[in-house]
């Protein structure tokens, strides 16, 4: 059986999926699921940043903020460190500075 997978993921995102030993705690496959949806969301959402930006909101920390909060919302399908993947990911699209966040990023063991 091969793997055709030809999406590299970055070691960002597996960070978020790994344990303190470096070992996966979820199937290869839902990480490479939720890499994608968060991927696409990103990038989906570049124009949106922009858009608030020039029109309505004209601080990067407040618009990339605003994002967070609704992805972080409950109800959400985000965790919450998926949430700060991509709004890292949306501020790195954007050449914009890497937020900061309150809750640093914890997996289980």
């Amino acid at each position: 059986m091969s793997d055709d997978y030809q999406i590299e993921i970055p070691p960002s995102f597996f960070a978020l999926f790994t344990d303190r030993r470096q070992r996966l705690y979820e199937p290869i496959a839902v990480v490479r699921e939720r890499y994608e949806v968060c991927e696409d969301l990103a990038n989906h959402l570049v124009q949106q940043a922009l858009t608030l930006h020039h029109v309505e909101v004209p601080s990067e920390v407040e618009i990339l903020g605003k994002i967070h909060a609704g992805l972080a919302a409950t109800g959400s399908s985000f965790s919450p460190a998926e949430a700060q993947w991509v709004t890292r990911r949306l501020a790195e699209l954007l050449g914009w500075g890497d937020p900061s966040f309150d809750d640093p990023t914890h997996a289980p063991d």
